[in-house]
């Protein structure tokens, strides 16, 4: 699984706009399908609460409880108390490592693992969706108001993502045949 948050609606105040929500989504590693979608008001800590609270629903999803999940991240969550709420959730968190002149919050041995680096490399493959949001998806300036409306606008976003993707893929494997 791959967790990525990033600015999705402006809102226009009286002189300047202003950051006001973050769209936060949660998206598997294999067909890079966007699993899960919320927004949240823009404060220091949403990214790591959205995080948890979507890894808590996938892991309730899964029909094998004791099934290895990992979660790569980018420095955003960079945070003890988000790696240590990864672990308590059997979530095994590679998160991007910040060790500017400090210890690092991700154990070394999570960090030397395969798994590891494969998770780092396939990350960036969630930016697309966002990209897609912004130009295609309007959701780079919002035109409704409120948390709960930008929420729709924007689950409902991600979702036609993922069906411009089947059709591409869809197209791939008809050229393959």
């Amino acid at each position: 699984m791959k967790l990525t948050s990033k600015a999705v609606g402006l809102s226009q105040g009286g002189t300047a706009s202003e950051l006001r929500y973050m769209g936060h989504t949660l998206s598997d590693n294999r067909h890079d399908w966007v699993a899960s979608a919320a927004v949240t008001m823009a404060d220091g800590y949403a990214e790591r609460e959205a995080a948890k609270a979507m890894m808590n629903n996938a892991r309730q999803a899964l029909d094998e409880p004791a099934r290895e999940m990992t979660v790569g991240t980018d420095n955003g969550y960079y945070a003890q108390e988000f790696v240590d709420a990864c672990l308590a959730l059997k979530v095994t968190p590679h998160v991007a490592q910040n060790k500017s002149g400090r210890r690092s919050a991700v154990p070394e041995a999570i960090a030397r693992s395969e798994g590891y680096a494969v998770s780092q490399q396939k990350r960036r493959l969630i930016e697309p969706g966002f990209g897609w949001a912004k130009t295609v998806g309007g959701m780079r300036q919002v035109r409704v108001r409120g948390l709960k409306k930008v929420d729709q606008m924007f689950v409902l976003t991600m979702a036609a993502y993922n069906l411009v993707r089947i059709r591409t893929l869809g197209q791939i494997h008809l050229q393959m045949a």
